[in-house]
């Protein structure tokens, strides 16, 4: 007992001794080392918390330190006579608890710096465990790319992937479209709109808004909730708005319905490039995406067609009363829907891209997938024995995301939650492009789009305002002038047309079912005159005196007639509206048609060779040698003094552009990881159609004034882009991130 007795003594003091030791060393590393200390407490809460998962009963055991520092149960290494371990043994007022000793979970009235120690350590945790798991998904994307690759390589090229080109190049063939139904509508809806400067103005820049806003939203969402769901809510709402807009009425319904339409086929682009590359392997995918961008061309052929064959045919139209007018240019509107319409039921028929699947853990999905594919290709090569040999593909670590929500909420408040989670998500996801490992190529890759957009659709749009002004000025050289030239008892039952009459006097005349066209009467008198059935466009009677004169069922409204007197002068029945304007615009509408068809046709050989030099050469020469062409073919737009030279001078321009977009496009899908690759497309896309809005508007306020700006414009931001490209990691061979 006695030697018990000692031992015990012994063994009180050593542990009061090493107490004393602790304390005195935990204060003296405290000052020097502080966050040492945190590592040591948070060590210690993972060791705990560990211990506590692991074990059922915690009544049972109480901790102790062990030399290698791990935690043993009482009835392993404590004392059995003694029936607690000394980490549970109760202290004095003046005892501290060393480092390392179970301390319980904290009352509600500890102290602060207990309480921001214990944040602070929780907070360490958090930040280790998250840059633990990110290093973990990091790890399983690199191995995914790696594999994915191979089993594509097994998969091969064939049925699917054609069939595949075919249904997405139909959804690229509606935004290609879309780029043109509002210009070649705008001469017919601003007269039958009766649209001001500013409103036509607005109408030809509205798609291009639309489109900016439905780039980023779907190019956001399309990494959440899958490529082909997003495509089709996209074409969906272009569908759906293109299809009203056809048979609104007024400026401002119209004007909504074509933002709403440019929304929905905004996304287009950048789903339609990064679904395609998903499902073809490293050697194929440049020069297949390049083959892809021929549908937006075939895009332009056909409203550039349809136009050429509908508008100009005014009798191709019905009228309900005076208020309800449909022309021809709403069935172009309405014709031009039918390919957004045939991707939608194309794309039902078609699957979810497997690397989504795999990038947001369904492996069983993606697998099915991926057999599919190979199945379908070995049977079109006849090889209908081959199995698909792949059992297991990596998947990517998820990250639980829960919404909070009770089994009572409204269901009004449990999709207010879904979609601000939603949001959440896509704007995370959005910020990441921005992150350091990216952020370099993120503002590289904005500089080269912007230049290359601004330049592109600034130059695209100026060639036909520029065709228009040459024209408005061979018109206005074969302009007939006649002064003071006296009429009398005169029936006009004829075409006028392009003339301009000064100081001219007309007794007794009569104007029946007569066609007015850019006339002009200036300081005339119209003395009992009568003027029946007349339809007239750009002419106007100014300063001219009018006496007994009755106009009966004509056009001629009062803002025809500028600084003129009206002396017993009745106006009956006048024609309600804005009339079409008939055969006048017909030769002037199949021009405009007829360039566009051009223009879009000329960049045919530059996706050819594009298409078969992509994976040769690769896709930051291709770029970089397609801008600094372009830029030197700007220097010729000097040249450009009549309607057929400025026309080739776009074919040219289109034809040799075209190769940029090719490669510009690859190249934005392979920068990219899959998880934000539509993200990253969508976002340089709406800064795309940014650009093109300034573009559009600067340059085609120098028609008329001077080439030299919009010369300088284009070729410096051609430059630009160029050089930029230089800098940018060349992807030709390697496997999608």
């Amino acid at each position: 007992m006695d030697d018990d007795g000692r031992y015990r003594d012994g063994r009180s003091d050593f542990i009061r001794g090493a107490k004393d030791i602790a304390k005195v060393a935990k204060k003296q590393v405290g000052k020097k080392v502080g966050r040492g200390v945190d590592k040591m407490a948070d060590e210690y809460v993972k060791r705990s918390y560990k211990r506590f998962e692991e074990e059922d009963d915690d009544d049972d055991y109480a901790g102790v330190p062990s030399n290698d520092g791990g935690y043993y149960r009482n009835d392993s290494r404590a004392n059995d006579d003694e029936g607690h371990s000394d980490s549970t043994e109760g202290h004095d007022e003046d005892d501290e608890i060393y480092e390392g000793e179970y301390q319980g979970i904290p009352r509600g009235d500890s102290g602060k710096t207990g309480g921001m120690d214990g944040m602070a350590v929780a907070e360490a945790q958090q930040f280790r465990d998250l840059s633990a798991f990110e290093g973990e998904v990091r790890k399983d994307r690199e191995e995914l790319a790696q594999q994915y690759e191979t089993i594509l390589q097994e998969c091969g090229h064939g049925k699917f992937q054609w069939t595949l080109y075919f249904v997405l190049g139909l959804a690229l063939m509606a935004d290609g479209v879309e780029i043109f139904v509002v210009g070649f509508v705008l001469p017919s809806a601003e007269k039958d709109m009766c649209l001001s400067e500013p409103n036509k103005g607005m109408l030809g820049l509205i798609v291009y808004l639309g489109m900016m806003v439905g780039a980023f939203v779907w190019g956001g969402l399309a990494d959440r909730i899958g490529r082909r769901q997003t495509l089709l809510i996209s074409l969906s709402i272009n569908s759906v708005f293109a299809f009203f807009s056809s048979f609104v009425q007024g400026y401002s319904s119209f004007l909504f319905c074509r933002l709403a339409s440019g929304v929905g086929i905004g996304g287009s682009i950048p789903i339609v490039f990064s679904y395609y590359s998903e499902f073809l392997a490293q050697e194929k995918r440049g020069e297949h995406l390049s083959w892809l961008c021929m549908f937006w061309m075939i895009g332009g052929i056909y409203a550039s067609a349809m136009a050429w064959a509908i508008i100009p045919h005014y009798g191709w139209s019905f009228q309900m009363g005076s208020a309800y007018q449909f022309h021809s240019w709403r069935v172009f509107v309405l014709v031009c829907a039918f390919p957004s319409v045939a991707a939608i039921s194309a794309l039902s028929t078609m699957p979810e891209s497997p690397r989504f699947y795999l990038e947001n853990g369904k492996h069983d999905e993606a697998w099915m997938i991926l057999k599919q594919v190979h199945d379908t290709n070995m049977r079109a090569k006849g090889y209908p024995e081959r199995v698909f040999s792949v059992t297991t593909i990596k998947t990517v670590k998820q990250i639980d995301e829960l919404v909070n929500m009770s089994d009572s909420a409204a269901w009004h408040e449990k999709w207010r939650l879904k979609l601000s989670s939603l949001f959440h998500q896509v704007w995370n996801n959005f910020q990441t492009v921005f992150s350091p490992e990216y952020r370099r190529t993120t503002y590289m890759m904005m500089a080269v789009w912007f230049s290359m957009s601004f330049s592109y659709y600034g130059l695209t749009v100026w060639f036909p305002d520029m065709i228009k002004y040459l024209q408005k000025q061979e018109y206005a050289s074969r302009t007939k002038v006649f002064v003071k030239e006296k009429v009398e008892h005169v029936t006009f039952n004829f075409t006028l047309e392009n003339q301009v009459h000064r100081q001219g006097q007309y007794f007794n005349d009569k104007f029946m079912n007569v066609k007015m066209r850019s006339m002009v009467f200036e300081d005339s008198l119209f003395e009992e005159c009568y003027f029946e059935d007349i339809t007239s466009s750009n002419t106007f009677f100014k300063n001219c005196t009018f006496i007994a004169t009755l106009f009966y069922n004509t056009d001629l409204f009062k803002y025809r007639l500028i600084n003129c007197k009206l002396i017993n002068s009745t106006f009956l029945h006048n024609k309600e509206g804005c009339l079409l304007s008939d055969v006048s615009d017909e030769n002037n509408a199949y021009m405009v048609y007829f360039v566009s068809f051009l223009g879009t046709l000329a960049v045919l050989p530059g996706n050819i060779v594009s298409a078969l030099l992509m994976d040769k050469i690769g896709r930051l020469r291709m770029l970089a040698g397609s801008s600094v062409i372009s830029c030197v073919s700007c220097f010729f737009l000097s040249f450009g003094n009549s309607e057929s030279a400025m026309i080739a001078l776009l074919c040219l321009f289109g034809g040799i552009s075209i190769a940029s977009w090719n490669s510009l496009d690859v190249l934005t899908v392979e920068l990219y990881p899959s998880h934000k690759r539509t993200t990253a497309f969508g976002f340089l896309n709406a800064l795309c159609k940014l650009a093109a809005v300034l573009g559009i508007s600067i340059f085609t306020s120098f028609v008329g004034i001077t080439k030299a700006v919009p010369i300088l414009f284009a070729s410096g931001a051609l430059a630009a882009g160029s050089f930029l490209a230089l800098k940018l990691p060349e992807t030709r061979g390697q496997v999608l991130q």
